[in-house]
């Protein structure tokens, strides 16, 4: 797309709302972290959220299995072992306290906002377990939990007449100076106009990194534009080499997007078989050594996939807990409560990202980073099932929390910014792709050649 941009002061949103040049607060991402912070944050400061495609389109939006939380206190030291050992205790320990700590308040918000998680017969809160978890510590809403709670803090984030929403508005660059962030640069899609957008305080929210893999449960559009200006601009960036391959995204050729198969299926007794009909592996194993169990079964069987088996659960059991797993499979072609699925592993999510502390604060001051753009340490190597809406919606909160703490203090600065180096936009997102591939292969080029070079 080489070719003379607009450049004018501001840019449409699907209502017609125009982007201002400066405000308080730029939130870039629309998936529970960018849209929690968002909701943590004062109502008296103006915020800008942009999003790079339809503002529901986040990985968020696709989580099924559930939410991770502190049930009861007594539940404290094994949460906490489980993440650990989940992370093969490279985790930051001060951070995974944090999250734990702080879960049964984030539970009381999302409710407060209009979040329904699924109940058991006697009216209280149905929980489920899946791998790795030594105990049930998992609310649900059915099999769509990310759903729910993105579309529950949507409703809200819509009702804040300070927050302006912005869709198809993509952020190509950060506005960095003497390491202080003063904006973006962003780039309406729709109406191919360039823009500068200064702000007292910008939020990464991007997500993570599986539209640059063949085959990942992410939407395409997730590239991790949030690291390539991180290399860009000396951010630090930490283990952006750990990467999770889920287990379990349904063989299908030729699709965009790999469709999950929830860790929660094994987690309700779901096995996993080779070729002949045996199992292989405990299929509650942390995901690394489960994938790893696949990937080595699919080179014996000599095919892309293994077989997943729920046919122990009665249909209607099926139909309440997983509907909509169950409606897409029966839309391929196989009936979950009668055959077997091939499944087969797919990329799934970042452990690494930006470096933050507890509070979303990045080595660049005025500059935060939250969900799976970010690494606060909680995840280690590699993530506990269900923890990920949770870390998210932590330290999003904390991050709005010291936001308006400290907003008073900074006053807008509008460093000048050169347009002409992003007129050739296919070429600069070339060049971040490559910047982020290249950085994998330098820290991991045993995962580069397992799971990238190909």
């Amino acid at each position: 797309m080489s070719q003379d941009f607009l450049t004018d002061n501001s840019i449409p949103d699907g209502n017609g709302t125009m982007i201002a040049d400066y405000y308080d607060v730029v939130i870039v991402g629309t998936g529970v972290a960018g849209l929690f912070a968002a909701l943590s944050i004062s109502p008296d400061l103006n915020i800008l959220m942009i999003s790079k495609d339809k503002i529901k389109n986040s990985d968020s939006y696709l989580a099924q299995g559930g939410i991770c939380t502190l049930k009861e206190p007594a539940d404290f030291d094994s949460f906490l072992e489980d993440t650990l050992r989940a992370g093969r205790y490279e985790n930051k320990e001060d951070s995974v306290r944090v999250m734990i700590e702080n879960s049964p308040m984030i539970m009381d918000r999302l409710i407060e906002y209009g979040v329904q998680f699924d109940k058991d017969k006697d009216g209280g809160f149905e929980y489920t377990r899946e791998g790795a978890h030594s105990t049930y510590r998992i609310l649900h809403h059915k099999d769509v939990t990310g759903k729910e709670i993105t579309n529950k803090l949507l409703n809200n984030v819509r009702e804040r007449s300070n927050i302006t929403l912005c869709e198809f508005t993509k952020m190509l660059d950060l506005i960095i100076k003497d390491n202080t962030c003063h904006g973006v640069v962003v780039m309406d899609g729709m109406n191919e106009c360039l823009k500068v957008v200064y702000a007292k305080e910008v939020v990464l929210a991007t997500g993570g990194i599986g539209g640059l893999f063949a085959h990942s449960t992410n939407f395409k559009h997730i590239t991790g534009d949030s690291f390539a200006l991180a290399l860009r601009h000396n951010i630090k960036l930490e283990n952006i080499n750990y990467i999770q391959i889920h287990p379990t995204s349904l063989y299908e050729v030729n699709v965009n997007r790999k469709f999950l198969i929830s860790e929660s299926v094994r987690g309700e007794g779901g096995i996993l078989l080779n070729k002949d009909g045996e199992r292989f592996v405990d299929e509650l194993l942390p995901r690394d050594v489960v994938t790893e169990a696949i990937r080595k079964q699919m080179e014996i069987d000599g095919r892309p996939y293994v077989m997943l088996s729920i046919k122990h659960m009665p249909k209607d059991e099926i139909l309440r807990r997983f509907p909509n797993i169950y409606r897409h499979c029966l839309e391929v072609g196989y009936d979950l409560s009668k055959e077997d699925i091939p499944v087969t592993p797919a990329q799934h999510y970042l452990m690494g990202g930006v470096k933050a502390d507890t509070y979303g604060r990045t080595s660049v001051d005025r500059l935060f980073a939250v969900g799976e753009t970010a690494c606060n340490g909680v995840h280690g190597a590699n993530r506990l099932a269900s923890n990920s809406l949770l870390e998210s919606l932590v330290f999003a909160e904390r991050a709005g929390w010291i936001i308006t703490e400290e907003i008073g203090l900074v006053e807008i600065e509008t460093p000048s910014v050169d347009l002409e180096k992003y007129k050739d936009i296919e070429r600069w997102d070339d060049e971040n792709r490559q910047l982020i591939i290249d950085e994998i292969k330098r820290r991991d080029i045993e995962f580069y050649d397992k799971w990238c070079n190909n």
